[in-house]
């Protein structure tokens, strides 16, 4: 039987790589998780909730992956935790090519003087320290795949270095500055580095700084996942060092 002209299936562009997903059962990390399945990822699903997780476990394997769960709460994860992550990404999978950082806290819009200080120290960590935390001990693994890639999700700054938003605008301008830092500090490294500032979105996080949100282009965080797998793929090389705002920016 001739195989001439029978359509050949094209390429995913995740095929064979190891993507971490943190903050996976959030607004944007539960369908971009999903979105990395199809395009041929194997999935490291990391969030601080296992009913959720669950949930989106089943998305990613109707994608038709097996993704590896890992329950893991931010706030209280030592640097000892995060290295144990990638221990045990290694001893299960034996590479790691890819990170999207989704994880977020945000309580709610609050003026500085009158937040409480364990939760504006709350949003500093979770929102800065733990995601640094994380990459430093998966960045020697990182190393060993031949183009892995970091994703940052960042907010708009123009919007959170307004007024009430707190530790978690403070947090998001120094997200910022490590994206710029750590690109500059790698720039000669196989580990690529950029972040995603999507528009605005229909998340939960949103909603809790907009109670009556009236916005009428409100987009849904499906419409980013794509562009989560663009950037972790080899077609997201020349955005390294790079904060890519919306869609048109990647479209352009």
């Amino acid at each position: 039987m001739s195989l001439v002209g029978l359509p050949v299936a094209a390429p995913k562009p995740l095929a064979g790589r190891v993507v971490l997903v943190t903050g996976a059962h959030g607004g944007l990390g539960s369908v971009a998780a999903p979105a990395c399945a199809e395009a041929g990822a194997t999935g490291v699903l990391l969030g601080r909730r296992l009913p959720r997780l669950n949930r989106v476990y089943d998305a990613v394997a109707a994608a038709g992956a097996e993704p590896l769960l890992y329950p893991l709460d931010l706030e209280g994860a030592s640097p000892d935790d995060y290295a144990e992550l990638a221990v045990r990404i290694e001893a299960e999978l034996g590479r790691l090519d890819g990170i999207l950082h989704c994880a977020a806290e945000f309580r709610g819009l609050t003026p500085l003087e009158h937040q409480d200080p364990a939760q504006f120290a709350r949003a500093i960590h979770v929102n800065l320290t733990a995601p640094w935390w994380l990459l430093q001990a998966c960045l020697p693994l990182m190393r060993q795949a031949p183009d892995p890639a970091v994703v940052l999700a960042v907010d708009d700054l123009a919007r959170v270095g307004q007024a009430y938003w707190g530790g978690y605008g403070i947090a998001q301008h120094g997200l910022h500055a490590l994206v710029r830092m750590l690109a500059t500090e790698l720039g000669n490294d196989p580990v690529r580095v950029c972040a995603l500032q999507p528009g605005p979105m229909r998340t939960p996080l949103r909603a809790r700084a907009y109670a009556d949100d009236r916005v009428p282009d409100l987009r849904h965080p499906r419409d980013y996942a794509s562009r989560c797998v663009m950037l972790l793929s080899p077609q997201g090389a020349p955005y390294r060092g790079q904060v890519v705002a919306g869609l048109e920016e990647i479209l352009a």
